[in-house]
């Protein structure tokens, strides 16, 4: 399995801390947040890693990681030359990933859990199909939310008004090399954005769609407000609470 770490955007939401850098070098704790995820990576033996963001922000970033020795691991750099959604971020890792599977991280992505446990999940429910990871939060109108039944996902609606659950999709989903099929017969969104909502919906109509609950602490580092939770999170896991 390789990893992917997706690492673009803009950061709007949290201007002006990102106004000359990419939110995905913003600390968390004592490290930037893409370390984190790098690290949630090579812990459960995922080597061989890409790194796609825009091209504006590619210089810092490889900078940071240079080649990934210094985190045990190889990197691979790719640039994303316009926002065209994470779905067309994804897509730019086909050829790195070639017939392998995949662990995809959004860059903004702190948690808890180790992907060990999360991949075990995935292997006993499929290894041909897909996975997200769902994580019961109380503002799930920000997320894709999850709409559950039978122990299935039946629906995902990306940032609802009136939310079916609060089960919102992380950024963390597990895929095999079918992805880029799919992703290919995707539509551009009212935001002009290849969404990754439709992607994991298309899953869901082939009834090859998994999830596993996070019970641990999860939160995006999105916004100034859960950017600052991040930061209170991890700080309270490293000193032992």
């Amino acid at each position: 399995m390789k990893g992917v770490l997706l690492a673009g955007g803009n950061g709007k939401r949290l201007l002006p801390l990102t106004k000359s850098v990419n939110k995905s070098l913003l600390p968390i704790g004592d490290k930037p947040m893409l370390q984190h995820c790098i690290e949630k990576f090579t812990e459960t033996g995922i080597n061989d890693i890409i790194v796609v963001t825009g091209g504006n922000h590619l210089g810092g970033i490889a900078e940071f990681l240079g080649s990934g020795r210094e985190f045990g691991c190889n990197i691979t750099y790719k640039v994303q030359e316009d926002a065209g959604g994470i779905a067309q971020a994804l897509s730019l890792a086909e050829r790195f990933i070639d017939d392998d599977q995949m662990c995809v991280l959004l860059g903004d992505n702190i948690f808890q859990s180790s992907l060990t446990s999360l991949l075990v999940n995935y292997y006993m429910q499929t290894t041909i199909g897909a996975m997200v990871v769902l994580k019961e939060v109380a503002d799930p109108e920000r997320f894709g939310v999850a709409t559950l039944s039978g122990g299935n996902i039946t629906k995902i609606v990306e940032k609802p008004i009136l939310p079916e659950s609060k089960y919102a999709v992380t950024g963390i989903y597990i895929y095999t090399s079918k992805v880029f099929d799919i992703i290919r017969k995707c539509k551009p969104s009212g935001r002009g954005e290849l969404e990754i909502t439709d992607v994991n919906n298309d899953y869901i109509l082939q009834n090859e769609l998994k999830y596993v609950i996070m019970d641990s602490w999860w939160t995006d580092a999105g916004t100034h407000e859960s950017y600052q939770k991040a930061n209170e999170l991890y700080k309270e896991m490293k000193n032992g609470n």
